[in-house]
């Protein structure tokens, strides 16, 4: 059985890539800091018929997110798709005069690093396959820099920047690499999680671009 990875994973958009990967035969392994949520919301995937488990892990810290992401392959399975979407701290949205190099290198372990931390977890048997699937989650902030929410506008550009090189640098192994840039509030756009979810699918699939921005940066309420 195929297993995602979810990092970030949560009530919302998380719960939705695992409703939507488990009805294709997919066990999910749910990361995030808080292990009664994730065990929480594992039951709730459980009674939809999908297999899932939690693991804690802080992607602040890579050796216990690259050690959860080893525990879920030895329990599930080797990590197919690896969906990297933890939802940023209110910290990273502040003004860029009151950003510190602390709170920027903060904002960039979260992001950039985490990443970073995970796909090494992953890839060697990703490429051992040949197959598997990366897929970023990012806000506007990744394409579109605003001085308002400074620690995300230095920290997303750093993530894409090492998508971008990964979909180049795996392009011919069969390892897909893609972002998917939501410039708003899912439940203020005009998808709902369940479709945002089919788009994800549809990035696993495909064989394309690095980047899909899921509406126009104009559009986007953030």
């Amino acid at each position: 059985m195929p297993t995602i990875a979810i990092i970030g994973a949560g009530p919302g958009l998380g719960a939705a890539v695992a409703r939507r990967f488990g009805r294709e035969g997919f066990s999910v392994a749910l990361i995030s800091r808080d292990q009664s949520k994730l065990d929480a919301l594992a039951t709730d995937l459980a009674a939809a018929g999908v297999t899932a488990r939690g693991y804690a892990a802080d992607v602040r810290d890579g050796a216990s997110l690259e050690a959860a992401l080893a525990d879920a392959a030895a329990e599930l399975g080797h990590v197919t798709v690896l969906q990297y979407s933890p939802l940023p701290s209110r910290d990273y949205l502040k003004p860029v005069l009151d950003l510190t190099p602390e709170l920027a290198l903060e904002s960039l372990r979260f992001s950039a690093l985490g990443l970073i931390h995970a796909s090494r977890a992953v890839l060697p048997a990703m490429r051992a396959a040949g197959e598997g699937s990366i897929v970023l989650i990012n806000g506007g902030t990744s394409v579109q820099a605003r001085h308002d929410f400074a620690g995300t506008s230095v920290a997303f550009p750093a993530e894409s920047a090492y998508g971008e090189m990964l979909h180049d640098a795996l392009a011919d192994s069969g390892v897909r690499v893609a972002q998917l840039v939501i410039p708003g509030s899912i439940p203020k756009l005009r998808y709902t999680v369940d479709e945002v979810a089919d788009t994800i699918w549809d990035l696993h699939l495909a064989d394309g671009g690095f980047r899909t921005m899921l509406i126009p940066m104009d559009e986007g309420r953030e």
